[in-house]
């Protein structure tokens, strides 16, 4: 199994509300800094530093809001 991995940094940035991600990789992905609000499947999902998520493939998911006081830093795993 392949993995790839990303450091993605936001800066209050949000995905357009017509857009969604449905990617043919898994995604694991953890909020290293900041604060942001994803949203997985029709479920509004809050991060802070620390938490987890993991996006199955074809899971439609966007990113919903990111904190713009602080850069908000994550960390995503791509698999399968």
């Amino acid at each position: 199994m392949l993995f790839r991995s990303e450091r993605i940094v936001s800066h209050g940035q949000a995905s357009p509300k017509d857009f969604w991600y449905d990617q043919a990789e898994h995604e694991w992905v953890v909020l290293l800094r900041g604060a942001a609000k994803l949203e997985v499947s029709g479920t509004i999902v809050n991060l802070g530093p620390g938490d987890a998520v993991d996006l199955p493939a074809g899971c439609r998911h966007r990113v919903e809001w990111t904190t713009s006081e602080e850069p908000t830093i994550w960390l995503a795993v791509f698999y399968g």
